[in-house]
């Protein structure tokens, strides 16, 4: 049987543009274990990626601050500290960015995330100014402002014990440092070629392949060892 997975959505199953890979559509559909999306993405993003596969909609969003698993929803993140600090941000001149009609943020409930446009050095002071009740994730996609007391690897231990399984029997699949704390529960850890720093420092093996590119050829491979 093959394992149980975890895997990020941006960076991990789509292409270079950041489209989705239709590999995902090949692959996933018929995974014979549970498949679990961890994303920073707001909730209805991953939990349509797995009804358009079929799937059940067992999904980890917004960077563990949302998780989903048979049909109960978690809210483990406190967004009054996040938005706090991005209303103080925005008072001092920064811009959330993303322009007009900003759907990023219309669904998020325990975060906000802010373009890549908009001036770090400004939001991590503010940041700062919060202490150690706020956190900024550089996701590569956009900064998200969090509460630290969330993570994606706490909300896989909580949709794993959902499961009936435990977090090390999942293969996590990533590329970002918000992957990090789901690498450290997981059983096996992979980043794709194109991961930062972090997400390479903590995964178990950093595939020589990027994006699906690398996904992909690693799904093969442990279907492959299963059977």
């Amino acid at each position: 049987m093959a394992p149980p997975l975890a895997l990020d959505i941006d960076g991990t199953l789509t292409t270079p543009s950041g489209r989705i890979d239709p590999r995902v559509f090949e692959l996933l559909p018929d995974w014979d274990a549970p498949v679990v999306f961890a994303t920073g993405k707001a909730f209805p993003y991953p939990v349509a990626l797995a009804h358009f596969l079929g799937r059940a909609e067992t999904v980890i969003a917004e960077n563990g601050g949302v998780a989903y698993v048979d049909g109960d929803a978690s809210i483990l993140g406190d967004p009054a500290v996040p938005r706090a600090v991005v209303e103080a941000f925005e008072a001092r001149g920064g811009e959330i960015g993303w322009g007009d009609g900003n759907t990023v943020n219309r669904w998020r409930e325990t975060e906000v995330a802010l373009s890549l446009d908009a001036d770090e050095r400004l939001l991590r002071e503010v940041a700062a100014d919060a202490g150690d009740e706020v956190q900024v994730v550089d996701t590569g996609y956009a900064y998200h402002v969090k509460s630290p007391d969330v993570s994606k690897g706490q909300a896989l231990c909580r949709v794993a014990d959902g499961l009936g399984l435990a977090p090390a029997d999942f293969v996590a699949i990533g590329d970002s440092e918000n992957d990090a704390s789901t690498f450290a529960v997981a059983g096996e850890s992979y980043a794709v070629a194109n991961a930062d720093a972090t997400a390479r420092d903590a995964a178990d093996t950093v595939l020589s392949e990027s994006y699906m590119d690398g996904t992909a050829g690693l799904l093969r491979t442990l279907r492959e060892r299963a059977e």
